[in-house]
Formats: structure tokens, C-alpha cells, sequence
């Protein structure tokens, strides 16, 4: 029972997902607005498992850059131009400018295969398949996108391409190129056998939703990348309420941006994976696919904590980052652009 002069106290323990070490570089700082340029497989915002490694967070800590309003948002693993203000009045002036479609937007990402020389125009309907699991696919009934694509150059391998998306829909330009049959080349959910042999070309999926947000489970255990993935079997069993009601517009969630995922990343990352990590100890082993085992951490382990029994491989630099990056954010009053990407360079080699 508790009594007057009693001291509670609650140590919160928590073991965030690893994100690259690259660094958060300011391009603009003014009196209204910071622009950075994002790393890939950072969050924006505090969620899920995500405290300390997240866009605002490092902000606020590094650069004494705190109390900023969000304008607009990129995926977690989405690298590039990314907006914030810094009063509210700023923020809803350029927000109603996103709201009304002047706000241009230009990506460029590197794609599987030989993708066209001339301007491809992609307008497929898209539908989320699972907001929890964070997949969507092209279907009629889903709501209408508009993509427009250029190559920039192709290395006999794979193209570099410009993306310029003019609708909003969540991971509209991983799908649309999906669909066309040029997935981005490390896509850890649009590029993947889970979808079939053709990987969801021309909307060809030979799976219910269920069998392929499974499938997708699967492959990434076997690959031991829950971590940089999230998914977790909790996720699969309880995605059923919450795939495509038969009614696009009470499902399909419209976003500021084509690329962000709030919803799925804030689930995927959850502790909710931890129950299957404790009941299949070698999906967290530290041994990689080549059979390479990665350093054990000297941290201090919680006996309390069951994430500490765990010992996970430490990913490599290459599989934190996704080749889709925001080159340049254009409204009435601004321009911001980032340097182009090194995976996006003619000469790059993998």
C-alpha cells in the first residue's frame, strides 16, 4: 500500500532498431523554415521502438533545433529533401500550398533493368493491402495516382531515374514501379520473391493478401532482416482487419507525401516482434547469410529484459538504405534541392 513520502520510480529499457550513422546535414536554416537532408532509415518522428534515432530527436539534441512544425514527411527508409518550420504560421501557409498541388515534388531512385528512354506516365490505382505490415498494390479499386518517370541513365544493369510524383499516396512510387515491371533495386517489400516470378509486374500476384504479406514474413526471416524491416507474425495474424474493406475511400489513407508510412512504421517497429525473436532465438542469432558472425555487443544486459537474450547481426551499411531519394522540394516562394545521391551517379558501380 502506498503511503505519503513514497518514491516510485519507472526505468523505461528499450533496444531501438539500428539506423546508418550517417549524419543529419542542415541545407537551409532561416527564420521560418530548416530544410535537411534525410539519411535513409531514419524515421521522422518518434514511434514504435524509435526515441532517440529520429529525425526531430537528433534535431533537438544536436542542433538545439527543437519545437519544429512537420510540413511534410518521407518513409523511414526514403532518403532526401525534408521540410520543417519553425512557427505555426509558416507551417500552415506552406501546407495549404501542399493541400492545393503546388507544391512540385522531384525524386530519383535507381530501378532494376533497362527502364525506357522516353517519359513513362503511370496513373494505376493504388490500395493498401495492410496498414499495419505497410503494403499496398495496384487495384481498380483503389484511389487514383499519377506518376511521371525519366530515365537519366543505365549502366547495363540497372537506370537511374527521375520520379515525379503528382499525387500523394502512400509508397506510390516504389508501387507504380513495381507495377512497370522496374522495381527499385533494394525495395525491401516491392522487390522481393514474395510477389511471385514476375514481382508484382503489371499487377500480376498470384496470392491472396494474406499468402503474400506472409510470404513477405517468410522471406525476411529467412534473410534475418526482421529488424530493418519490422514485420513481425503478429503483424500477419492481425493485418486481416485491417486490409481493403471493399471500399477505397474508408481504407486507403490520402498523405502529404507519396512516400510516407506513418501508420506502418509506428507498427511495424513496436516490440511486437519480440514474442516471436524469444520463440525462434535463431531468426536474432548474429550469424549472416554467408555464415560470418558479427561482433557481440559489450552492453549491459537487463535479466528482465527479453530483447537482451538476443543477439542480432549487425547490418551492414548497404542494407540501411534504400536507393529512392527526395532531390527537390519546389513551391510559390522556395526552392530546396540536395546533392545527387553516389548511388545515382552515371558511373556508380554496385
Amino acid at each position: 500500500v502506498l503511503q505519503n513520502n513514497d518514491f516510485l520510480r519507472n526505468t523505461v529499457h528499450r533496444h531501438e532498431p539500428p539506423v546508418t550513422a550517417q549524419p543529419i546535414q542542415i541545407l537551409v536554416e532561416d527564420d521560418e523554415v530548416v530544410v535537411v537532408d534525410k539519411p535513409s532509415s531514419l524515421p521522422v518522428h518518434p514511434c514504435g521502438r524509435f526515441r532517440h534515432n529520429t529525425v526531430i530527436f537528433i534535431l533537438g539534441k544536436e542542433h538545439d533545433l527543437k519545437e519544429l512544425h512537420t510540413i511534410h514527411r518521407l518513409d523511414r527508409m526514403t532518403s532526401g529533401v525534408l521540410m520543417f518550420a519553425k512557427t505555426a504560421e509558416v507551417s500552415k501557409r506552406i501546407d495549404e500550398q501542399v493541400r492545393e498541388r503546388q507544391l512540385e515534388k522531384e525524386y530519383v531512385c535507381r530501378v532494376v533493368g533497362e527502364f525506357p528512354e522516353h517519359e513513362v506516365v503511370c496513373e494505376e490505382p493504388i490500395l493498401v493491402v495492410s496498414y499495419k505490415v505497410g503494403v499496398c498494390r495496384v487495384d481498380p479499386k483503389g484511389k487514383f495516382c499519377k506518376t511521371i518517370f525519366q530515365r537519366l541513365s543505365y549502366n547495363g544493369k540497372t537506370s537511374v531515374v527521375k520520379c515525379l510524383p503528382r499525387t500523394g499516396r502512400m509508397h506510390q512510387i516504389r508501387v507504380h514501379l513495381q507495377y512497370l515491371g522496374h522495381p527499385i533495386v533494394n525495395d525491401p517489400i516491392y522487390n522481393m520473391d514474395a510477389w511471385g516470378p514476375d514481382r508484382g509486374k503489371a499487377g500480376k500476384i498470384d496470392k491472396t493478401d494474406e499468402e503474400l504479406l506472409k510470404a513477405l514474413v517468410e522471406e525476411h526471416c529467412s534473410k534475418q532482416s526482421l529488424d530493418i524491416l519490422g514485420i513481425s507474425e503478429e503483424d500477419l495474424n492481425s493485418s486481416a482487419g485491417d486490409k481493403d474493406c471493399g471500399n477505397s475511400s474508408d481504407c486507403t489513407k490520402d498523405t502529404k507525401d507519396p512516400e510516407r508510412n506513418d501508420i506502418a512504421a509506428c507498427l511495424l517497429n513496436s516490440g511486437s516482434n519480440l514474442e516471436m525473436l524469444e520463440k525462434k532465438p535463431e531468426l536474432g542469432s548474429c550469424e549472416n547469410q554467408d555464415g560470418q558472425t558479427g561482433e557481440k555487443s559489450s552492453e549491459e544486459k537487463d535479466p528482465l529484459c527479453v530483447e537482451c537474450k538476443i543477439t542480432r547481426r549487425d547490418p551492414s551499411p548497404q542494407e540501411l538504405v534504400m536507393y529512392l531519394h527526395a532531390l527537390r522540394y519546389k513551391g510559390a516562394e522556395f526552392e530546396y534541392c540536395s546533392k545527387m545521391p553516389e548511388w545515382a551517379m552515371e558511373d556508380w558501380e554496385e
